[in-house]
């Protein structure tokens, strides 16, 4: 029988909560069928700068809404791109992005759900390109037919005052910012604020 020293099934506990906790991260948003039809190999700047060539490619692209609108018989979506982390979210930087492009949802979709700064990814067939005015030039929009659409929720921003140490074992608040920035150090309850 072969015995584990303490390192080793430390290591083996370490290593099962990284690798299980990584796995959270890679969790599908979308059907696996769906996943294994995608054309990974073709990105968003090859698109952009060639849709024709492009058509029918059946690609996953995110973003930032910039408008939605309903029309007669689409809603159509106008997105800032932006790269996607490994959980498939857009990121929220958009120095990031790589161009815009034009989203049509066939069937109804209420603009209202979808205001301005929302984040979603979506898997679209490309159908081809519109050259239309932005500010003072022509801009080329590809535009994708989407057939799975993810909208993220709104990422509510963090109190200033928080701190991952603020509800440890003692209920203990370590530092609030002060009315001129500073930082005060505060062990009281959080009952006594």
């Amino acid at each position: 029988m072969m015995t584990r020293t303490p390192f080793q099934v430390l290591l083996f506990i370490w290593l099962s909560l990284v690798l299980g906790c990584a796995g959270i991260y890679h969790t599908d948003i979308f059907p696996e069928d769906v996943l294994a039809q995608l054309n990974k190999a073709v990105t968003f700047p090859q698109v952009r700068e060639s849709p024709s060539s492009h058509q029918g490619t059946l690609m996953m692209v995110g973003g930032e809404v910039i408008s939605a609108k309903r029309l007669k018989d689409h809603t159509r979506l106008t997105v800032l791109q932006l790269p996607l982390d490994r959980s498939q979210k857009p990121s929220t930087d958009r120095t990031q992005s790589q161009g815009r492009f034009l989203a049509m949802q066939p069937e109804f979709l209420d603009p209202a759900t979808l205001p301005p700064g929302t984040r979603v990814t979506l898997i679209g067939t490309v159908s081809g390109a519109t050259t239309e005015m932005l500010d003072e030039m022509e801009y080329t929009y590809p535009i994708l037919t989407i057939k799975h659409l993810k909208v993220w929720p709104e990422q509510v921003p963090l109190p200033y005052w928080y701190s991952p140490h603020a509800y440890g074992p003692y209920w203990y608040r370590p530092y609030f910012i002060g009315p001129y920035g500073g930082r005060y150090w505060d062990t009281l309850h959080p009952y006594r604020w």
